[in-house]
This record gives C-alpha cells, structure tokens and sequence, in this order.
C-alpha cells in the first residue's frame, strides 16, 4: 500500500462483532392465530409458517436465519450464472469460542435461500478470524487468478490488530484459499482500520476501496487487488467509528443526466436521538475524492434495526437501469441489547428483507427510498382486506387474525381537518397481551413504532424500549403503510418508501390475537386496509 499524506484516527474500543461473550440470541415469537383459511383449492402448496417444527417458534419464515450458532454482518452479493451469491459473518464456535468466518447462502430470487456452508475459515493464515469485506467477479483477470476467479478482500484481526487481506475461489465463490501475500494492507499504526468496500472504476480502469478508519472514510485504488494507493478521505463528526461503508452511483428519479454518488457507512445516531444504523450522503466521486452536496447526513434505515447493511445492483440490467434501482440488506439486531434476546437454537438474530432502493428528488434534495423487494410478494396468499370506515377517537376496530407467523399489513390513511387523529396498529406478539405498536401521528409529522410492550420488553434495556420515529409527510393528504410482519421483527415502509423503520420485536411463540387499528386525539380515515398472509421461505439446509 502507498499512503500519500498523514492522517489522524479516532481510538476506539474494539467492537464486540465477533460474538464475544456476550449471549445473543433471536428472539422468541410465532405470529399471530388463524383468521380465515383459504379454500382447499386456493392453499398454498408450501407450508405456512405457522407450520414451524415445535422446537423451533422463534424461526422467523421470511427472513434469512443460520441453522445454528450466530451470525451478524451482511457482505454484498455478486451474481454469477444466474445466481446471487451472499455471505454472512459466522461464528461456528458460539457460544464457546470465538472468531467469525464467511458463511455462504445462495439464491435466484433473493427471497429463497440455500445454506452452502462456511466458504472463508476463521484462523487459517495466522492473521486472524475473518470480518466484513467484499467479494467480487474478477472478470478482466486484473489479479492474476484467472478470468472470472471470485477475490474476497475482508478485514482480518489478530491481538486487536486489523489488516486486510484477499481470499480466491476458483469454484465460483462456493470455497476460497487465502492469497500467499497477504496482507494486502498492512496496518498503518491505526486501530480502526477494517471493512474494505470494492468497486470496479471502468472509467478509469482500476479498482476503487472504501475503507472504515475511525471516524474517517478512506479510498484507495488499485490496478489489480494487491497493491493499493490512498487518495483521499472523507472525514465525518458525530457519528462515532464508523464502520461498513458502501459506495454507488445512482441516476435521481432514474434520469441518466443525474447521476449523484452515495456514501454510506455503519454509523451511531445517539447525538440525535437515534441507535445505531445505516448513514449516508449524496455528492460527487471524481475517481479519487467523494464532494458530498451538503455535509449533513441522512439515513436511510429510522430504525433500530438496521446496521452493517449493503447495496448492490443487478448486472444483467443495462447500464441506464443498473443506475436506476439497487438492492439492499441488512443485520436486523442492534449491539445494545443483542446479548439480553431470549432463543435457543442459534443466535445473532437475521437479515432484513432484501429491499429496492431508489434515489429520488425529495423537495431539491436527493434521498434514497426503500421498499420490499418485489420478489416477497410470491409469497402472499389470499388478503383480508376491509372497505373505508372511520375509526372514532378512542375505539377500536379488528382488522384481522393472520394464519401464519409472517404476514403483510396495509394501510392508506386520510390525514386532513376532519379525521386528524393519531392512528395506532396494534400488531399481537404472542399470549398475555403482549403487541407492538405502528402508527402515525399527524400532530408531530411522525411514523413510529413501539415495542415497550412486546413479550420480551420487560427485561430488555431500555435502548430496547425507546420509540422510534421517523419524520414522513402526507402525499396526496394519505400516508400509506406497508408492514411486514414475521416471527421475531416488524419492519415498516412508509410512503413508498420515504422512510422505513425495522425493528426486532420479540412474541412469546404462542398464538396472539388479532390486528387492530385503534384511534387517539380524534377520528381517523382508513380509506383501505388489508392483511395478507406470507408463506414460509423456508431456508434449504444442504450444508452442517
């Protein structure tokens, strides 16, 4: 590696991402008691859900969950003959030992998922277990490992120490052998140093690395994966060690004559009242230095949930569409209160829905939005869904008891003079009561969701208990919202995506009661409604 110039890094205390000592697990939680079933002629031929072996009701059925021991840490797919290749950090070892690896899932839809086993072992080269980086198609042969070779480059950590290093497949991404030079970069006297992001810069033919240096980006360039140059950094305030960065081009409202970048990185919020998540700015990237239109950040995750999160596009798009639409995911848990979740039989809890992602003008300034992706809809079986009814200030009105554990709620609401209440949906998680809230309230502007009386609040932190909101104007004077619903977390998407908020959110993995929509400080105008229950995207297990 050449460095150029002098940098400062800010100190910080080793981030406990390897699964430590501390116990986490998934939380508990089944869903919710049948409502109506569908015909025979109209069942599902998968399995629902609610389905679930009984030693297993914390499985979530829609989200992506190891078969045991821990996981955290997304890495950003590649496809590669048709198939998505993804990558979980894994700790075989927990709860006895510790140290992550690579483990290895593939997919053709990015809904369905088949386990492939651990393709990077933790402890193999004496350098250390094996965190985040990025895996990428090395198509030109830029390394030297044959056309097509798959190069992981990924932060190895040995006695606080963090390098990085890359890793090659031959078998198209399904087990790879550490590259005899390694590291690839050493540590410059840092500690922070770690979760190198790659791009390939056609423009300029050569690869581009985000790097993670304390409260700093760094980027970097190489010909050809192993030696490396820095160029520039991209230094933030307020948001602590930053961690997973991503780096993209996406064309604004999908025009190809607005092309903006977008930085992002794993950041911490408590300064402004938020946990730790996803942050991100929109600028321009020269090939060597990010210029971000305005120094404020965004986020693009409200919220608890969402951390370590990656982006990534799909390259059998053209060029104009690949600029026009990514995909996204990220670790649904939160350290705060990661180790204090109940479960038995793996831990580390499970990746968000993969969702699209859009960049569009937002009032003059450039915002991503997310929704599901739509492949989730293959899942959906037969919706409840009820007509326009006001809801009085202070009653309440059922909208359903869903069939399975995962199930999709939506609502447009009317927000004006005469119907300016505060919507709550109260969504069950298990017996005794217990639920969880999504609503709006008009008077604050706000989407938010609470979960202070769900079946594990009680003996969480209180990081657990907080309401989280996020700020999401009336269009058209509707909010609309889409909740996806599943064993163990609620993730909700509001206005098309203005803002999205996802949360672990813990059932007692016992049949609760129904969905309700519930009215406060005045009438609310639910113009329509629906519940649609989700068929279990059961996991292929092929692998120990």
């Amino acid at each position: 590696m050449t460095r150029t110039e002098p940098r400062t890094h800010a100190a910080r205390t080793r981030r406990l991402v390897l699964a430590l000592a501390a116990v986490v697990v998934l939380l508990v939680g089944v869903g919710v008691a049948v409502l109506v079933r569908p015909p025979a002629s109209e069942t599902p031929a998968s399995p629902p859900p609610s389905e679930h072996p009984a030693a297993d009701p914390a499985r979530p059925a829609v989200h992506l969950t190891p078969e045991r021991h821990w996981m955290n840490d997304p890495q950003r797919p590649f496809l590669l003959n048709g198939v998505w290749h993804y990558y979980y950090l894994y700790n075989g070892d927990y709860p006895d030992g510790n140290g992550t690896a690579w483990y290895h899932a593939t997919s053709t839809d990015l809904v369905h998922w088949t386990d492939e086993g651990v393709a990077i072992d933790k402890y193999t080269n004496g350098l250390g277990d094996i965190w985040t980086g990025t895996a990428v198609v090395d198509h030109e042969n830029t390394a030297g490992f044959g056309p097509d070779a798959v190069v992981a480059m990924v932060t190895q950590q040995s006695d606080g120490v963090q390098r990085q290093s890359l890793f090659v497949s031959q078998d198209g991404g399904y087990h790879f052998t550490p590259y005899d030079g390694n590291p690839v970069i050493d540590n410059p006297g840092v500690r922070d140093f770690r979760d190198p992001r790659l791009l390939w810069d056609d423009a300029h033919r050569r690869w581009v690395m985000a790097l993670a240096e304390g409260d700093e980006i760094g980027f970097y360039t190489s010909p050809d994966l192993k030696d490396w140059t820095y160029r520039s950094g991209f230094t933030t305030a307020g948001l602590g060690v930053l961690e997973c960065p991503d780096l993209f081009p996406m064309a604004v409202d999908g025009d190809p004559s607005r092309v903006r970048w977008v930085l992002a990185a794993g950041a911490n919020g408590a300064a402004e009242g938020m946990t730790t998540g996803t942050a991100y700015w929109v600028g321009n990237w020269d090939g060597e230095t990010f210029t971000p239109d305005d120094r404020q950040h965004q986020w693009l995750d409200h919220g608890a949930d969402y951390y370590a999160s990656v982006t990534w596009d799909d390259p059998r798009l053209s060029p104009e569409e690949r600029l026009t639409t990514r995909y996204g995911i990220g670790w649904l848990n939160n350290w705060a209160y990661a180790g204090h979740v109940p479960g038995d039989e793996w831990h580390g809890g499970s990746d968000s829905i993969v969702r699209t992602i859009r960049l569009v003008d937002a009032g003059g300034r450039p915002s991503l939005r997310s929704t599901p992706v739509d492949g989730l809809s293959t899942l959906e079986g037969p919706a409840h869904r009820t007509g326009a009814t006001t809801v009085a200030a202070g009653d309440v009105r059922e909208l359903a008891r869903a069939g399975s554990a995962a199930y999709r709620i939506r609502l447009d609401v009317a927000v004006d003079d005469l119907h300016g209440g505060e919507l709550r949906v109260r969504i069950p998680r298990g017996a005794s009561g217990a639920f969880t809230t999504v609503g709006y309230d008009p008077d604050a502007g706000q989407v938010f969701v609470a979960r202070d009386a769900d079946a594990i609040a009680a003996q969480m932190p209180d990081a657990y208990r907080a309401v989280r909101t996020a700020v999401v104007a009336p269009e058209d004077g509707r909010i609309h919202l889409d909740v996806i619903v599943d064993a163990a977390s609620v993730e909700v998407f509001a206005n098309g995506g203005a803002a999205s908020l996802s949360m672990v959110s813990g059932s007692s993995g016992h049949p609760g009661g129904a969905v309700r929509i519930e009215a406060s400080r005045g009438d609310v105008r639910v113009e329509d409604a629906s519940l649609t229950p989700l068929r279990e995207a059961r996991v292929t297990r092929t692998a120990d």
